[in-house]
């Protein structure tokens, strides 16, 4: 669905003091989508409601990313999104955006198919027109980061215009003798990236991307090394100073973890090359040594983020990432230089060819049995303590040094004795997943999509919702449900009746979970949406036969981006 950001936003029966400063719409009617251009005045009406909390106790907080992102309010709409003024061109921001999606239309023009929507992703961060398909092949392939414009793109997108401008400069004596052409070339790649990181969109990735990339052409500017540790930690103070919610986020940890890690072995392997590899050969074996260090580095990572592991990752990049580096980027640089003249058609055609490899590869890689597996969830401790271990054992020297890798495998032991709740409860009400030894079973097979993805994914589940409901175990049954944790009983009541049936099981040491408000009906436990919307989500552990309930608010605590105001709640409003 085509997805709309407003800012100076206007809600009917709202005051200002109390109006979002952004707010995200997502378009049900695709109708006239098109018509809409950055900067555009609009109106209509629109189902609101705040970013919603964790599915579960621990799990990702898109209240906190919305906070961040001053976003207070999403939503849908099936109206039409009617233009109320001329739209607005003083504005650089969306000058560039304007550009941004102008580029993106033509690159889907020149290049049709799956491999101009690519083209699209990578030359201007517009994955809309990529199939589901495609995306999930690239994930289970390990090569979703080619989607993602990072550090591989920039950095190829830099290496390529420095060496280009460096050795182009160096073929004119009367410049080369005269002239810093290596600092020439540096500012000119700088140049690049900039515009690179506004046609992309400006997002965190490449955003961090952009000042590693400045980081270490400004080393050059300086006669410094470029590539070192300290590099890598002045970019990532940079951008800590910026944006300090970055540092729990997967991007800059997997980012970091990888630069750090070849910063580390190619530093150690530097002026050791070893005669018994030729030198044609060596090439290849940095690429193998770049794609192997960087997957291992950022696995475990991935994997305790997205609960998943691409089990032939390595043989994807292997296949993939030089193409990206020796014909993809290059055409896309060329294709920009020959669109004033109209020859941009001759480099996105060589482009094509290597997309559509990339393309084969992660379909086929992805085809692969066992070729992606689910891990679950780790515990809260294991990216800290594993972050702690890989600097201990990169930065330290001697025989001390090796305390850090046993501290990465204690980490490791840690995961294995990883835990899942027995029961989970959405924050609607209407949805209980109960583990059993068949897997998590899920109390309905389909609506609240996102929880019960994201349960079964915290899991290490591949089992779709409808697969989990037909697990067999509790089932409701004239609208109760009955789930038995130790010596208490919790009833799930939904449908109509709720009240009364409500009314009628309510009694001492029974939880009652309700999908629509109830009054209390007596001495048991109740939680309603109501209840929920104030606690969150809500898991139960059974620990030597008695119960345990954790709330996603007391896992989080009391954070400025989950405190409750008065009043707030689902409307309708224009």
């Amino acid at each position: 669905k085509t997805r709309i950001l407003l800012d100076r936003v206007i809600l009917r029966d709202t005051p200002p003091a109390r109006t979002p400063a952004f707010v995200r719409i997502s378009l049900q009617d695709e109708h006239g989508a098109s018509d809409l251009i950055p900067g555009m005045p609009v109106i209509l009406t629109a189902n609101l409601s705040p970013p919603a909390g964790p599915v579960e106790p621990g799990g990702f907080d898109f209240q906190r990313l919305a906070w961040f992102q001053r976003l207070g309010a999403v939503g849908y709409t099936r109206t039409a999104v009617l233009q109320i003024g001329p739209a607005e061109t003083h504005s650089a921001a969306v000058v560039v955006h304007r550009l941004r999606l102008g580029l993106s239309k033509a690159v889907q023009r020149a290049m049709t198919g799956e491999e101009g929507a690519f083209a699209a992703a990578l030359m201007t961060g517009d994955r809309s027109a990529m199939s589901q398909k495609t995306i999930a092949d690239l994930r289970a392939a390990n090569l979703a980061h080619l989607l993602a414009i990072s550090g591989l793109h920039m950095g190829l997108l830099t290496a390529f215009i420095f060496g280009a401008v460096r050795y182009g400069l160096a073929l004119i004596p009367a410049l080369a003798l005269r002239v810093p052409v290596k600092k020439i070339a540096a500012v000119v790649a700088l140049a690049a990236a900039g515009g690179y990181l506004a046609l992309s969109g400006g997002n965190v990735a490449t955003t961090r991307a952009f000042v590693m990339v400045a980081v270490m052409l400004g080393a050059v500017l300086a006669d410094r090394r470029a590539l070192t540790l300290r590099a890598v930690a002045i970019a990532a103070i940079i951008i800590l100073l910026l944006q300090p919610e970055a540092l729990t986020g997967p991007g800059f940890q997997m980012s970091f973890a990888a630069t750090t890690a070849l910063v580390a072995i190619f530093g150690a392997m530097r002026g050791r090359e070893s005669s018994v590899v030729p030198k044609i050969l060596r090439p290849v074996l940095a690429v193998v040594i770049s794609s192997a260090v960087a997957g291992a580095a950022t696995a475990p990572i991935a994997a305790a983020h997205f609960n998943q592991i691409a089990h032939y990752g390595l043989l994807a990049n292997l296949l993939s990432v030089p193409l990206m580096g020796t014909v993809v980027i290059p055409a896309a640089v060329l294709a920009v230089c020959l669109a004033p003249v109209g020859l941009s058609w001759v480099a996105l055609s060589v482009m094509r060819l290597g997309l559509m490899w990339i393309l084969g590869v992660a379909d086929y890689v992805a085809g692969l049995d066992g070729a992606l597996s689910r891990v679950i969830s780790p515990p809260a401790a294991f990216l800290p303590l594993f972050a702690i271990g890989m600097l201990w054992l990169i930065l330290w020297r001697g025989w001390i040094r090796w305390l850090g890798a046993v501290a990465v495998i204690g980490t490791f032991l840690l995961w294995t004795q990883a835990t899942r709740p027995l029961l989970l409860i959405a924050d609607t009400g209407g949805l209980v997943g109960m583990m059993t030894e068949a897997g998590r079973v899920l109390s309905k097979p389909k609506g609240d999509g996102f929880a019960a993805s994201n349960w079964l994914e915290n899991d290490g589940d591949l089992s779709p919702q409808v697969d989990a409901f037909e697990r067999g175990g509790p089932r409701q049954t004239k609208g109760v449900a009955a789930f038995q944790l130790g010596p208490t009983t919790v009833l799930q009541l939904s449908g109509s009746g709720t009240r009364k049936r409500a009314q009628a099981l309510c009694r001492d040491g029974v939880w009652i979970v309700s999908a629509v408000d109830v009054a209390p009906p007596g001495d048991c436990t109740l939680w309603t949406p109501k209840t929920l919307r104030a606690t969150g989500a809500l898991a139960f552990y059974l620990d030597h036969g008695s119960v345990t309930v954790i709330s996603a608010k007391q896992a989080a605590g009391a954070r400025l981006w989950n405190t409750r105001v008065r009043g707030a709640g689902r409307r309708r409003s224009p």
